[in-house]
């Protein structure tokens, strides 16, 4: 199984990308994670409508056929860190590639969030879309860690 981390943005400070990098290459090698950062849309004096549209259709670009998807919404499901672990044993055993979107500055596209297989959310903050990567890799991980009986993760 392969997790795709699909994120709308194409330049994070050095500090996240290390960090991401650093998580990342901790997972096992049946559990590879991938990024694809794609374009944000300049913003300037586009519609909503039309940002969105631009976004969706690199996002949908970016996914192969067959993939799960899985929103990252402030208005998705809350997972605590074991319903987390529990959801990635369900897509290991449903043995579909997954990939979890991150959006742009204005978020995802609604129709794009209801298309979606599921949403989730990080936070009920407002979180920077660098810390976000880096923050989603990592509950990842951990996530990984819980159903390994990896000591990473203790309660």
């Amino acid at each position: 199984m392969k997790l795709l981390i699909v994120a709308v943005g194409q330049r994070v400070p050095d500090w996240a990308q290390t960090a991401y990098e650093d998580y990342a290459k901790r997972f096992p090698p049946e559990l590879k994670v991938e990024l694809k950062a794609v374009k944000t849309e300049p913003r300037g004096s586009k519609s909503l409508e039309t940002l969105y549209a631009a976004e969706r259709e690199r996002i949908a670009a970016a996914i192969p056929r067959g993939t799960r998807v899985v929103a990252l919404d402030e208005r998705g499901t809350s997972l605590t860190t074991k319903a987390l672990a529990q959801r990635l044993k369900d897509w290991q055993l449903g043995g579909d590639d997954v990939a979890l979107v991150i959006g742009g500055p204005d978020g995802l596209e609604p129709a794009f969030r209801q298309a979606a297989h599921e949403r989730i959310r990080l936070s009920d903050l407002t979180l920077p879309h660098a810390m976000v990567r880096v923050l989603l890799i990592e509950q990842l991980y951990r996530a990984w860690s819980v159903n390994a009986g990896h000591p990473y993760h203790r309660e």
